[in-house]
């Protein structure tokens, strides 16, 4: 099969060959139709130190059509469409059983979505209705991730929110803190290009970073916000985030900053904040963010600003690490040139 391959840090990926994947116990193979472009794959290809082997095929926010199954697998048949949470886990712990594979001490990642078929664990897998298009079945990742950080919050009814950064997490944040009964909702960011899309996912104001941003963001919600998602991963955020936040509020960070993020703990003490890290989410809020689209949801689909084809891929990737103007990039690997 053809599939976009990671060479090594700060290296263009390369388009080539690769042996097709076969489905192991508790395993399925599916034909990607679409996989999204996270964050983290430009991050971890760039020679921070944690990047990911040479030889991966990356892309963990998915869906496809099963063609293949390993021994073991009930509830899915070959011919359905399905997106997955790009884990296995052992099937017997806590958090397995729980539908948080995440968390089991045997977690093992499955990506390879930059490719034209890849392996996902039966387990962790959900079924979309055939009548969804595969731009939303690529959607449901991220919109978990955003679901996730609004239920961990805590947020109540009416809530006054403020969202930092405006990319795909802050995006699906905005999203759900709206359809989940928020009051106002500010989304603040570094620039005003995507500030028009923040105000169709749910922003009742936008603001950018800067002088002032305090008292503007206080006067945009009718007071200091109750909750701050921190969703920019970048460092300085989280302090941003508490000094921010109302006396008694919550920060919740999405952002997945990889280096080291001081914050000034006798602020945070003083103002008697509670902060929250939210990691990835659990097989309901698969479901649930599946339910949405299937629903007929249309807003989350604003996010995708391009879709290409394996052969335009790694030329379209290596702008998105130089800073491209692009929200959500879709690869169909099917796509030709």
């Amino acid at each position: 099969m053809k599939a976009a391959v990671f060479k090594g840090a700060g290296t263009p990926l390369v388009v080539e060959r690769v042996a097709d994947p076969e489905p192991g116990p508790g395993e399925a193979v599916i034909r990607v139709t679409r996989c999204g472009v996270c964050g983290t794959d430009l991050h971890m290809t760039s020679g921070h130190g944690n990047d990911f082997p040479a030889g991966t095929v990356l892309g963990h926010e998915y869906c496809g059509e099963v063609v293949a199954l390993g021994k073991g697998v009930e509830g899915l048949k070959a011919g359905q469409q399905v997106t997955a949470m790009p884990v296995a886990g052992c099937g017997r712990c806590a958090p397995c059983l729980a539908g948080y594979p995440m968390a089991c001490a045997q977690m093992q990642g499955l990506v390879g979505g930059f490719g034209e078929y890849m392996r996902i664990s039966a387990a962790s897998a959900i079924v979309l209705p055939q009548a969804m298009s595969a731009e939303d079945g690529a959607l449901v990742e991220p919109l978990a991730v955003g679901l996730r950080g609004v239920r961990l919050s805590g947020m109540q009814p009416g809530a006054r929110v403020a969202v930092l950064g405006a990319g795909s997490i802050g995006l699906a944040v905005l999203y759900w803190a709206r359809l989940l009964g928020a009051g106002k909702v500010v989304a603040l960011s570094r620039s005003s290009r995507r500030a028009d899309l923040a105000l169709h996912m749910g922003a009742s104001a936008f603001e950018t970073f800067g002088e002032g941003e305090g008292e503007r963001i206080a006067a945009a919600l009718g007071g200091m916000p109750d909750i701050v998602f921190e969703c920019t991963g970048a460092v300085g955020c989280t302090q941003k985030a508490v000094e921010l936040v109302a006396p008694g509020g919550t920060v919740v960070s999405l952002g997945f900053c990889t280096s080291p993020d001081p914050i000034l703990p006798s602020l945070a003490t003083w103002k008697q904040v509670t902060i929250k890290f939210s990691f990835a989410y659990d097989l309901r809020e698969f479901q649930h963010s599946a339910d949405m689209l299937d629903a007929g949801h249309v807003e989350p689909r604003r996010m995708v600003s391009r879709t290409v084809g394996l052969d335009d891929f790694p030329a379209l990737f290596e702008a998105l690490r130089a800073g491209a103007n692009e929200t959500k990039v879709h690869v169909d690997p099917w796509r030709a040139a």
